[in-house]
């Protein structure tokens, strides 16, 4: 066999235990939520459902009625979900990547730091979020349109002179930070183990050129992590879209409302169509940036 060969069957190796999983446990409801979205299913007196034919009539209630638990339109909060992934997943990449940096430096007491510093990524950071977020009493500050409920948000509104226009969004930003240090543990981690199998001899010969460190890091370890952020970016739009608002609509439908099966496998099958679009979309462009820089 040729060595390219051998790269290939090597691959589908390690996609043998997701294949399984996928055939023995998520093809068969794969297959029965686009079955359920074109009907109206109830259930009868011994819990058992019932199902009555209404072609796409649960598609066109989704976009046309209030169904979703929050009284809000279900396009609205698809446009919302896939705005948040925009700005969520470049700020999680970036992060991720800076982190990793940071802990891949040789310093002494390397590890017991990464200790540290690992821990309330994995754990989580829900304590310090909450303590971000307390507001004294009921104190609200509203200045031109923005209410300002949160410690960070009424320090920037009260000690700073930035026009509305520009600090809403750096609101946004700050208040959302440690949400986004808390899902960067796992791509921290996949960058971490990307930036260490990268050979020291490229680092050596660049010195020897006389590259920067600037110049190092954009010649030598991004062209060398790249395929790692496209795994990354994608990894991160998963992770993203499983902990949504759409996904919380679809578990309200199933399990907590009744007579709403149908239209929520009809959004579950919209959100999977938008999930693969966008993964698409990512996948289409990246490629063009790996091939252009490989």
């Amino acid at each position: 066999m040729t060595y390219a060969t051998k790269r290939k069957l090597l691959g589908f190796t390690f996609l043998i235990p997701f294949l399984l999983g996928f055939f023995m446990f998520f093809a068969k409801p794969l297959v029965e939520t686009f079955k359920y979205s074109f009907n109206t299913i109830t259930l009868d007196e011994v819990g058992t459902m019932v199902f009555t034919p209404n072609g796409i009539q649960n598609y066109i209630d989704l976009f046309t009625k209030e169904v979703s638990t929050t009284n809000t339109q279900i396009l609205r909060v698809l446009l919302d979900e896939n705005t948040n992934m925009l700005i969520n997943v470049p700020l999680i990449t970036l992060l991720s990547l800076f982190l990793a940096l940071l802990a891949n430096r040789q310093f002494k007491g390397r590890a017991i730091v990464r200790m540290i510093f690992f821990l309330p990524i994995i754990l989580g950071l829900e304590v310090v979020t909450d303590m971000m977020t307390i507001t004294t009493g009921s104190e609200t500050i509203a200045t031109g349109g923005l209410f300002a409920e949160s410690f960070v948000a009424r320090m920037l509104v009260r000690y700073t002179s930035i026009p509305m226009i520009y600090l809403t969004p750096i609101i946004d930003f700050v208040e959302n930070i440690f949400s986004v240090i808390s899902r960067s543990g796992v791509q921290t981690l996949v960058f971490l183990a990307a930036l260490q199998s990268i050979s020291p001899s490229m680092y050596e010969v660049a010195k020897i050129e006389g590259a920067t460190g600037y110049e190092t890091f954009w010649k030598v370890t991004i062209p060398s992590i790249l395929h790692i952020v496209v795994f990354v970016v994608i990894y991160t739009i998963v992770d993203v879209f499983l902990t949504s608002q759409v996904a919380q609509e679809v578990y309200s439908f199933g399990f907590e409302q009744a007579n709403k099966i149908g239209i929520g496998s009809a959004l579950s099958v919209v959100y999977i169509f938008n999930v693969l679009l966008v993964l698409g979309i990512v996948l289409l462009f990246t490629r063009k940036v790996v091939s252009n820089n490989g």
